[in-house]
């Protein structure tokens, strides 16, 4: 079956809460729709994740930090996130729209 969808389809929300919205999910990986209003990771709070992560700010501004170094993001920047690297949202901008692309197994590259 063929499914057809946006990732600029506005979706009914409260616009308080960050919405992840699942894609496309298969054997060995889950792609995403992240939609962020200014949502940053607690204090102190970090991901450390089994499987890689690659990730594309859509839209919007974002900043993550990892132990050693901070990134700052633009709409279109994208980057990979290797599996347990501890990172988090230091900052996302109120327009902040993502995609996730969540990888579990053996790197095949």
């Amino acid at each position: 079956m063929i499914t057809l969808g946006t990732i600029f389809e506005p979706i009914a929300d409260s616009r308080n809460d960050e919405l992840f919205v699942p894609l496309l999910e298969r054997a060995g990986f889950k792609l995403e729709q992240i939609i962020s209003y200014g949502q940053a990771s607690d204090p102190g709070s970090w991901y450390d994740q089994d499987g890689d992560e690659w990730v594309l700010l859509v839209r919007g501004e974002a900043e993550l930090e990892f132990e050693d170094e901070r990134l700052n993001l633009k709409g279109g920047d994208y980057l990979l996130i290797p599996a347990c690297v501890r990172h988090r949202v230091a900052y996302c901008s109120q327009d902040a729209l993502w995609l996730a692309l969540h990888v579990k197994g053996p790197d095949v590259s």
